[in-house]
């Protein structure tokens, strides 16, 4: 058992069905993109309903034994497997710089946020108690105990390459699940390197299986999944389009979904907030990863008292962020994911500024001496932002900052709540009571009370509404992969 796989090891461009290493059946490949200059980083196997179903072959002929296996040893193996990540973050960093996009030290954060989640649901795998009900009639024992789900297909974003892998499959493993997955086709080298990395810690053959697909043939592979019954659970965090189509075919045989969604997050700023912290919160909250995250501020309220003031300093320190390649160690924005996301960040903004907004930074596309590519775009602050324009309509995805001017906190709470979608809110005041009513009035999963950085492995993690159902990470995220069973037994006296 390898405890510090070499990089040659873990840097893997094929399948991994029942142990091993393998090409797609049709031997089909797709390229795997720089996003800061669209090079050629690599090719992977492009995957069909073939491959699809051999991961489930060996995920199911692999679950009883895994299941079997006694919590305890489960954790040790997910522990090597933090180890094995913790050991290499670096390397890992560096590689979802280059296939992801973000700069730097966000590869590096990402890789130690991955790693949490693996070593939490380690601890986590001991701790899947049952009851013990008290009996109505003398003669009876009654308890529960919690078992898991069975094959479990997880299928992930491109914009967390890391952190979603393990944020599903290390729940999944500690509960006694076995897995198949498929990442997303902008980032499967880190999915692949991750997958790799188990292996090396022990993880036995057959438990947990990964294929690619393009963006042409990942409905094919996703079919499959739905449409096999030993698959009794889809994990997927992605589009809400997305996730209400796999709701809807995954009725025809009843499996449990987690979906985590699309998000449209408020963030608010009253009167009485600290203007400064909540600059700081907001571009932590925003910019993380270029503004291409689920939880990003998609809409800024900036109560009318401070709201002039709250953009210039704004905008100051939007000003002054650094765009280019996430490889260079000074940037703090890198390219979006692809030309498909530009397109829909330019839109965003042309239709803003045709209903009347006016960009006070950025606003365009970035190419100087620094940036060669077609992915970067500048970031970006518009005032003057009304629910008439696609951005409060529509996650943007990118790093622009639409700031609406509001009066009151009824208006305000009105406003943020005005929307399908419910993953996540903030909001900055120094109001104690006014922290209690907005918290509880905000039709949210999570909430930010003068804190733009909410994610922690220890936290559910999840929305309501449009933005799907089920929790990540904390003890609840255990429970998502687990079924309760009721055992009662009878003539005892």
């Amino acid at each position: 058992m390898t405890q510090n796989p070499s990089r040659a090891q873990w840097m893997r461009t094929q399948n991994f069905i029942a142990g091993r290493w393998c090409d797609a059946d049709r031997q089909d490949v797709f390229a795997v993109l720089n996003p800061a200059d669209d090079s050629l980083i690599a090719q992977v196997p492009d995957s069909g309903p073939a491959d699809a179903a051999a991961a489930v072959d060996a995920a199911h002929a692999a679950f009883a034994a895994w299941r079997a296996t006694p919590a305890k040893q489960r954790a040790q193996v997910l522990k090597r497997w933090f180890a094995a990540i913790t050991a290499q973050q670096e390397e890992l960093g560096r590689l979802i710089s280059l296939e992801q996009g973000k700069p730097l030290a966000e590869g590096r954060a990402e890789v130690a946020y991955a790693a949490s989640y693996v070593e939490w649901f380690a601890e986590e795998a001991v701790r899947a108690h049952g009851d013990v009900i008290p009996a109505p009639v003398t003669g009876r024992r009654m308890w529960t105990v919690k078992e898991p789900v069975g094959v479990v297909a997880v299928i992930t974003p491109w914009n967390f390459p890391a952190a979603m892998i393990a944020r599903k499959i290390a729940p999944a493993l500690a509960a006694g699940c076995t897995v198949v997955g498929k990442p997303a086709e902008d980032t499967p080298l880190t999915a692949l390197a991750l997958v790799a990395l188990a292996e090396a810690a022990g993880l036995p053959p057959g438990v947990l299986n990964i294929v690619c697909a393009s963006r042409e043939h990942t409905p094919a592979v996703i079919g499959a999944w739905l449409a096999d019954a030993r698959v009794r659970k889809i994990s997927f965090t992605g589009s809400t389009p997305v996730g209400k189509l796999l709701a809807r075919e995954s009725a025809a045989t009843l499996k449990k979904l987690s979906l985590e969604l699309g998000g449209n997050a408020p963030f608010i700023v009253f009167d009485d907030a600290d203007i400064h912290a909540a600059v700081e919160g907001l571009i932590v909250a925003k910019f993380r990863n270029g503004g291409q995250t689920c939880v990003c501020p998609n809409r800024v309220y900036v109560q009318a008292g401070v709201h002039d003031r709250f953009v210039e300093l704004l905008a100051a320190r939007v000003g002054a962020l650094k765009v280019g390649p996430a490889q260079r160690e000074d940037s703090q924005i890198g390219p979006m994911i692809n030309a498909r996301a530009v397109e829909k960040i330019e839109r965003h903004v042309d239709d803003a500024v045709r209903h009347g907004a006016r960009v006070v930074v950025g606003g365009r596309r970035v190419r100087d001496g620094v940036v060669h590519g077609p992915n970067y775009y500048a970031p970006t602050v518009l005032t003057g932002a009304t629910p008439a324009m696609a951005l409060a309509q529509e996650e943007t995805f990118g790093p622009v900052v639409p700031v609406f001017r509001f009066h009151s906190e009824a208006e305000v709470i009105a406003q943020a709540n005005d929307t399908p979608f419910g993953l996540a809110g903030y909001f900055y005041t120094r109001d104690i009571a006014r922290a209690w009513r907005v918290a509880d009035a905000l039709e949210t999963g999570i909430v930010g009370i003068n804190e733009g950085a909410l994610a922690a492995e220890a936290a559910p993690f999840g929305g309501v509404k449009e933005s799907g159902y089920g929790r990540e990470g904390s003890r609840h995220g255990l429970d998502d992969y687990m079924h309760l069973k009721y055992v009662c037994e009878g003539n005892l006296s």
